[in-house]
């Protein structure tokens, strides 16, 4: 199944239409004829099947009650992906996050914005690098988050600056609606579909070029009112919209790629992933509690 979504698009992630299959399982088309005993087989890349009787002779009785009575190799011993893997990165991201924007708190006088934008156009540079590199670099990853911190982190304080009190309502509001995706996915009430994809990125994309347009005519000193008043609490709310849909998006992959066997490593593309997520779902919530909040 070959993903809408960006981040897991590219060739060799949670994919099974590369040629290799996952954890480098080959899924090519099979061989004619029927191989011998021991013998290795060409779609095979761990060579000789490991159920084969050796050419040295017919296994003992004892090697038999010893293969039978072994452990199965679980995912750790093969090298794939696991639910405990995407959580330990995804935390460690996040944790990378939080530390950068604390320092960008502390550091940043919250009128100076100069270094938050430098961080944030190289943090969207290293985020496209991210999302089209075929194989996945955690370092890369964990630039990103440091960088998309520091910028979070100056932002928030200049909102709170305004309106004390709003960093830790858009905190609560972000885990409020990344708990409820997690529940409505886990208990079959959404469920990612070609249809519900395809209608959500073309969404997405429209709400996306509508927000260049925006910021294109506000530097032309032209205000389209998308951000403030009863238009701006609407774009608001269905910018939260698109971000728990990309949540949706992230946990089906995800349990995809557990299902298939995919690569160990791809727990880092999942985590940033879901750390895109939550950095659009909170941004938008920023916003949003600002206009509610008002001049108070």
């Amino acid at each position: 199944m070959r993903s809408s979504n960006p981040v897991f698009s590219r060739e060799g992630s949670f994919t099974r239409d590369n040629g290799t299959g996952y954890a480098g399982f080959n899924t090519g088309p099979a061989q004619t004829g029927t191989p011998a005993a021991g013998a290795p087989s060409a779609g095979n890349p761990y060579g000789n099947n490991p159920y084969a009787q050796p050419q040295g002779g017919p296994l003992t009785d004892e090697q038999l009650v010893e293969m039978y009575q072994a452990p199965s190799a679980g995912p750790l011993q093969t090298g794939r992906m696991t639910m405990d893997d995407v959580v330990a990165r995804t935390a460690l991201t996040l944790l990378t996050l939080v530390a950068f924007g604390a320092i960008a708190w502390f550091a940043l006088p919250a009128a100076n914005f100069g270094p938050a934008i430098g961080a944030a156009l190289a943090a969207f540079v290293v985020g496209m690098v991210i999302s089209f590199k075929r194989s996945v670099s955690a370092p890369l990853i964990i630039t990103y988050a440091a960088l998309e911190g520091f910028f979070l982190g100056a932002v928030t304080h200049a909102f709170n600056t305004i309106w004390p009190g709003i960093a830790i309502q858009a905190v609560l509001g972000t885990a409020a609606v990344f708990a409820a995706m997690l529940i409505a996915y886990k208990s079959g009430r959404i469920r990612v579909t070609p249809r519900y994809t395809r209608i959500g990125i073309a969404i997405a994309m429209g709400f996306v070029l509508l927000m260049l347009i925006n910021m294109v005519a506000s530097m032309l000193g032209a205000d389209m009112g998308l951000r403030s008043g009863p238009l701006g609490i609407l774009v608001g709310i269905v910018g939260i919209a698109l971000g728990a849909f990309f949540l949706s998006l992230d946990f089906a992959e995800i349990e995809a790629g557990i299902q298939g066997g995919a690569p160990q490593q791809e727990s880092w593309r999942a985590a940033f992933g879901l750390t895109l997520s939550l950095v659009w779902i909170y941004l938008e919530m920023l916003r949003l509690i600002a206009i509610l909040r008002g001049d108070d």
